[in-house]
């Protein structure tokens, strides 16, 4: 299976909003895309898509003519590629009712660290979201990173109890989260964060913590504060606040102003190809998150949808990076690429 068949194989399985379409830009769906939907017209979920398309790679075939290694270290685990799964909950609710979420993390969790990556998996209201998620990914030899809504202190605790449980490398939270429009007013109830709030959270996580949904360049300074061992520059795919920059578009700011800190640097928001990850990384990400795609992958296809996904993502960075005249991830720098 290849992933054109998985997306034409997806395209009935799926609800009524995502299209399952060739190129997943935001376009079709707009501000009715899954997750549970766009803020206003949707535009920051297809400026992200777009952004990443402006910038251009710098081809370079007068090099050494070797190997190209596109393995990534993080936290103690190597990485066949520098790319994760993004986290997503309740795909019953957003995406289709042929899976529910324990069968969505058994299928994305176990395939992805088959295939030498690993997925972020999602949380919901529904606290069997996080149970099956954590499940998972104790299946899967802890090689997942269980990612925790902002919720109230009492909650997080009990979430981080299944973390603990798991096994699982690192754990995050996608504290951008609190402008999701299906977790306000109820009960667990949840909202943003103080950085000594965050700091407490990430002392109680006891493994790498991931802050999700950085921005600026002072809300990376406020997650450095508060002890965070990577962040992920991430507007919730565009789905939490209109007429937002992209993420293309802010990361290198992010990246300069925690240059020397040590703290690793994610980054996702409209990254479809491996073209756009040798993009991320030359703008200074350690890494990228990618999520709707995978959605479809694992509808489509399920387990030989998921690798054929990766294998996708995982040719395309390596035909990049060797057409770029690179070989590893280390030699991926801003002159390998040309904004406008």
């Amino acid at each position: 299976m290849n992933y054109t068949e998985c997306i034409e194989n997806a395209r009935p399985r799926l609800g009524k909003y995502c299209k399952a379409c060739p190129e997943c830009n935001g376009l079709a769906c707009k501000n009715q895309m899954p997750g549970p939907g766009s803020k206003g017209i949707g535009d920051t979920a297809i400026r992200n898509y777009d952004k990443w398309k402006q910038i251009r790679v710098n081809m370079d075939t007068i090099a050494e003519n070797k190997p190209v290694d596109t393995s990534l270290s993080l936290f103690g685990r190597t990485f066949k590629y520098p790319v994760f799964a993004g986290p997503v909950g309740a795909v019953q609710l957003h995406y289709g009712d042929c899976l529910d979420d324990v069968t969505y993390n058994d299928i994305l969790v176990s395939a992805c660290a088959k295939n030498g990556i690993a997925a972020f998996t999602g949380d919901g209201t529904d606290p069997n979201v996080m149970v099956a998620a954590t499940k998972a990914i104790k299946n899967a030899d802890g090689a997942g990173i269980p990612t925790v809504k902002p919720w109230n202190i009492e909650t997080i605790r009990e979430k981080m109890e299944l973390v603990h449980e798991s096994g699982a490398f690192a754990v995050a939270m996608d504290v951008d989260a609190a402008g999701l429009p299906f977790l306000k007013n109820l009960d667990p109830p949840a909202g943003s964060k103080t950085v000594s709030e965050l700091c407490d959270i990430i002392q109680m996580a006891g493994t790498p913590f991931i802050v999700k949904g950085i921005m600026t360049v002072k809300g990376a300074l406020k997650a450095k504060e508060a002890g965070a061992s990577a962040i992920i520059v991430s507007n919730h795919g565009g789905r939490v606040l209109d007429q937002c920059p992209a993420t293309a578009e802010v990361l290198e700011s992010i990246v300069k102003a925690l240059e020397g800190s040590g703290i690793k640097i994610l980054v996702d928001g409209g990254i479809r190809s491996g073209t756009d990850v040798f993009k991320a990384l030359a703008l200074g990400a350690d890494g990228v998150l990618i999520t709707r795609p995978f959605v479809t992958a694992v509808y489509g296809g399920k387990a030989d949808g998921v690798r054929a996904y990766i294998d996708k993502i995982g040719t395309e960075l390596e035909d990049t990076m060797k057409m770029c005249g690179v070989s590893s991830l280390d030699e991926i720098t801003r002159d390998c690429v040309m904004t406008f």
